[in-house]
């Protein structure tokens, strides 16, 4: 879907990002952005076991058959509220700063997008971009839903949050999968490889014929880390990718730099976000 009509840009450069972590989050929340994805010290002890899990269990093959249980989206019919409601039952294992519930989290990260007086469907984007964590419904593991994405495929990079704990993936034994390369080809674009399995593809999937292209790109690649803040696996990139990444460096910024203690009050903004739900993604959605 093209891109409505705006007069915002989305951030040209990691300079540009820095400066606005300076000037706007590190003072309204009290924490310093170096305080943000401290994966060295995470305030839950359950952060390293789900990373260590995660990093196990995520195979090239675990992943194609995931694919093909979960994107035929047949499991369950929900309006975004019914999504968003189950949500409030839900706090994020891999999250080394926060222990809110994701329902509070996404209301804190569409909060602080419309509080800079961004078009709608960013605001919305906020609000939906960790739906797909209802996989959790389904009785998935948390390893197999949230947490930092990644190439599966191709080698594992030194730059994915515990590198260390690949060592027990049996993909860096397997000739076929742990090359630089792998399964793929230079500049294929990153629409044409597999992440590891998770919310962001599975909502992507959900989305991806509702919503503007910088908003699936938002959903779809906001967890990958390792290359839209750490800069690997740019020799997968095309040149869509490339134009992409400002925004999704645009959006990161109030995914992560919003979290707060703040309780945002539900049911005080549901009147605002009603009829912006019926505007983009009104009715059932099929998951």
């Amino acid at each position: 879907m093209p891109l409505p009509p705006s007069d915002q840009n989305p951030l040209s450069n990691l300079e540009e990002w820095d400066e606005f972590l300076e000037s706007k989050y590190v003072g309204s929340t009290g924490r310093n952005h170096e305080d943000y994805r401290n994966f060295d010290e995470p305030d839950r002890d359950s952060v390293r076991e789900f990373y260590r899990l995660n990093h196990t269990y995520q195979t090239y093959d675990f992943v194609q058959q995931k694919k093909a249980d979960f994107n035929s989206l047949d499991r369950r019919e929900m309006t975004v509220f019914e999504a968003i409601d189950y949500l409030d039952t839900l706090v994020d294992d891999s999250d080394p700063d926060i222990d809110l519930s994701q329902r509070e989290h996404l209301l804190q990260t569409s909060e602080a997008i419309r509080a800079d007086g961004h078009e709608d469907w960013f605001v919305l984007t906020g609000l939906v971009h960790d739906l797909g964590k209802i996989l959790c419904l389904f009785g998935e593991p948390q390893w197999a839903v949230v947490g930092d994405t990644f190439p599966v495929g191709c080698a594992f990079s030194e730059k994915i949050v515990y590198p260390e704990y690949f060592a027990g993936n049996p993909d860096v034994l397997d000739d076929r999968l742990n090359s630089r390369l792998g399964v793929y080809e230079a500049g294929c674009g990153l629409r044409n490889i597999d992440l590891s399995w998770g919310h962001d593809e599975y909502l992507y999937q959900v989305v991806k014929d509702r919503l503007p292209d910088p908003a699936l790109y938002m959903i779809r690649y906001h967890s990958f880390y390792s290359w839209h803040h750490e800069h690997a696996y740019e020799f997968l990139l095309d040149d869509l990718d490339r134009e992409m990444l400002a925004w999704i460096l645009k959006f990161n910024q109030y995914d992560l730099y919003s979290k707060c203690s703040v309780r945002p009050d539900w049911e005080q903004l549901r009147s605002y976000y009603t009829p912006l739900i019926e505007k983009y993604l009104p009715g059932i959605l099929r998951f």
